[in-house]
């Protein structure tokens, strides 16, 4: 797997001031770049979900779990709303 810097093929600024004085200790890319490498990413992470889903199916036979039980009967609660209609619109 990549790191997130692996991603990013392109120049990499410091964010400054118009004095020339570092404002933060922040990379900046440009937008296009910054697209390109999540648009990467996610191919990579579709093609890593495909890989492990098929090492999954051909590890062996399926498991035949037990269901689960249920945890009891449930409370009957009043359920108040937090707020107002009015509130909710606002």
């Amino acid at each position: 797997m990549k790191t997130p810097a692996e991603y990013l093929a392109c120049p990499v600024f410091e964010l400054t001031y118009p004095t020339g004085e570092t404002a933060e200790s922040v990379p900046v890319v440009a937008y296009d770049d910054a697209v390109r490498a999540v648009e990467a990413a996610l191919a990579d992470a579709e093609k890593y979900k495909y890989l492990l889903m098929r090492a999954l199916r051909r590890s062996g036979p399926a498991q035949n779990y037990p269901p689960v039980a249920a945890v009891g009967p449930v409370p009957k609660t009043l359920v108040v709303p937090l707020y107002t209609p009015t509130e909710i619109a606002a």
